[in-house]
Formats: structure tokens, sequence, C-alpha cells
């Protein structure tokens, strides 16, 4: 079985774009978000225009998956006219590229690393930290990795953490951030003033609460699954940690169409140069890659994801807030660990 530098070399001949393929997903992602779009304006019935409103949604997360791979330089590099499209794409997605590519290349660098920043990610600490932290700090610990924060990520991981927070961490670096907010509300605004309060629904409100809500749980759930590994700075091993920190979530076809193959995470981490179209070619052409950890989008399998909070050394695995105090109640002792970072 090829591990390390030669299953890295085994991925190459999927690491590159097919240019007319690039553009056709492209093209026609983009045309059919902007029909969908136009179809919550114009349809005359109200049923009609919610039904393309929450197509809209998912088809800005497909669109979301090729503007992913085009700030990895991995689809229609040196091409003005995709960069003009996956610049306003960012702002209009509330993820600009300042700080969506300087977020996701920290991430991939330091993807299951036992670390102190959670650049790109969502923090998870190790069972001695949170039992260290104040009440207000495990508060805060919870609140950001709670289902409900995830739920609503339209406001908490594109409005607050991708545009205000970036822009008040770093102004001169990230206008583009305080441009993306400054559209977005005042483009709501004249929404709601011109065309009305349900148009604005329609429009901005369904489609982003359901593209963001998407965006991040899958986030969070490539990373933190059950059987999901971290290790310390000095064991971490880049082919690894893609291999046994990132899942294969498993989808219908529909929802792997929806998504961009973006559920085969662990060939994306190995390799970020596969463009999305080819990542299922990768898994099926290479059979280190088919034994992956896998999740999926079943209730289960989210319920599962979301009750880990707490990464225990000592069991080498995730607990729930139940295990870990079930543990402190036997007397374990958890060993001494820093903060670490884990996301997609």
């Amino acid at each position: 079985m090829r591990e390390g530098k030669d299953l890295i070399l085994a991925t190459k001949p999927y690491a590159s774009e097919i240019r007319s393929s690039s553009w056709f997903h492209l093209c026609t992602t983009l045309g059919l978000l902007l029909i969908a779009l136009t179809g919550t304006l114009i349809i005359p019935f109200f049923a009609g225009r919610l039904v393309t409103s929450i197509l809209s949604g998912l088809l800005i997360v497909r669109m979301f998956v090729i503007y992913h791979d085009h700030q990895h330089h991995t689809i229609l590099q040196q091409s003005r006219v995709a960069n003009a499209i996956m610049t306003i794409f960012g702002l209009y997605i509330l993820a600009p590229t300042s700080i969506w590519k300087r977020s996701h290349d920290y991430h991939h660098k330091h993807n299951s690393k036992l670390f102190s920043a959670s650049i790109g990610s969502y923090p998870i600490a190790t069972r001695h930290k949170f039992e260290q932290m104040s009440r207000k700090e495990r508060r805060a610990y919870l609140f950001s990795r709670h289902p409900l924060t995830i739920l609503a990520g339209y406001l908490s991981m594109f409005m607050i953490g991708m545009c205000l927070q970036s822009f008040l961490s770093s102004p001169r670096k990230h206008l583009d951030s305080l441009l993306a907010l400054v559209l977005h509300i005042s483009g709501s605004v004249a929404i709601c003033y011109f065309l009305g309060w349900q148009t604005w629904m329609l429009f901005i409100l369904i489609p982003f609460t359901i593209s963001c809500c998407i965006g991040a749980y899958l986030f969070y759930a490539q990373h933190n699954f059950p059987g999901v590994t971290f290790n310390d700075n000095e064991d971490w091993c880049y082919h690894e940690a893609a291999l046994l920190s990132s899942s294969y979530m498993l989808m219908s076809p529909v929802m792997n169409w929806f998504t961009a193959n973006i559920g085969y995470h662990h060939i994306h981490h190995l390799n970020a140069r596969i463009p999305f179209y080819r990542l299922p070619q990768a898994m099926a052409g290479i059979p280190e890659l088919q034994n992956a950890k896998t999740t999926s989008l079943r209730v289960k399998d989210i319920i599962a994801c979301c009750r880990l909070k707490i990464w225990d050394p000592q069991q080498q695995r995730m607990l729930s807030l139940r295990e870990a105090a079930a543990l402190r109640r036997r007397g374990y002792q958890p060993q001494p660990a820093i903060v670490t970072e884990a996301v997609s």
C-alpha cells in the first residue's frame, strides 16, 4: 500500500484541469443560479417562487465549491474573466477573496495539528484545556460549536466571521470584507424598501440561510466526526492528516452534484490541486483512497457529529460532554495539552 510521498504522487495524474470542463461547470452553475434567483422575483405564484428560492440556496453551495477550487489555483487560472466572476461571487457570498484564501490556506497547512489557533476552523479543546477554562470561556467555546450556531452560519460564520471580524482584525488587509458587508446590507435594505419583505425573504434570506448552513456544517463535519484523529505537531504527517482527519461524506448523487463533490474531502486534503469534477476518478483509480473514514448527511450521523465537543489525547478520540463528565466522575485525570485546530 502506498503512503506518504508515493501516495501523493499517485494523485498527480488527476491534478490537472480539463479547461473546457471547468468553464462548462462554471457557466452552467452560474447560469442556473441566475435563472433560479430571477424566478424568486418574477414567478407569479408563491409556491413557485419558494421552490426557486430553495434551489438558489443549493446552487450557491455548488458555486461556492467552484469558487473554492479557483482560490486553490486548481481551475481557470490566468483568466481575467474567471477572476472577475470569482471576485464578485466572493463579495456576494460574504466570503471575499482576501479572508477566504488566507484562512483556508492556513487550514490546509495545519489540518488536525494540536495547535492553539483556530483560523479557518472550529476551535477544538482537549479535555485538560476544557477543564481549565473559566465558565465564560467554556460558554464561548461551546457556543462556537453549538448546532444552532452552525445552523445560523449566514450570520455567525459569514456575516460576522468572514466579514466583520476579519475587517476589524486587519482593516487594511480586508477592505473587501467591509465592502461585502456594506453591499449585502444595503442591497437587503433596498430590496425590502422597493420590493417588500417577502421578496427579500425569497431572494436573500432563504437562499443565504440554506447555503451558509450547509457550508458551515460541511466545514464542521468534514473534520469533526466519529473516528477523527489529531496529533501533536511533532507527530503530524501531511498525508495521514488528510486520510485520518478528513472525512469522506457519503451523499446521494443529487447532493454530490449540489456540493460539487466536496464530500471527497480526504482526497481534496491530500491534493488540493485535483479539480472537484475529477475527485471521483481519483478515488476510483487509487485503492488507498477507498477505505476512508466516513460520515453522511443522515440525521443520525449529523447528531453524532454535533455531539462531539472535546478531544481526549489519552483515548485518542473526540468525546461528548456527557462522556467527559462521566470520566471526571470516575476520577480519570486528563493529560495537559493545548487547544487544537480542526476544519475545513
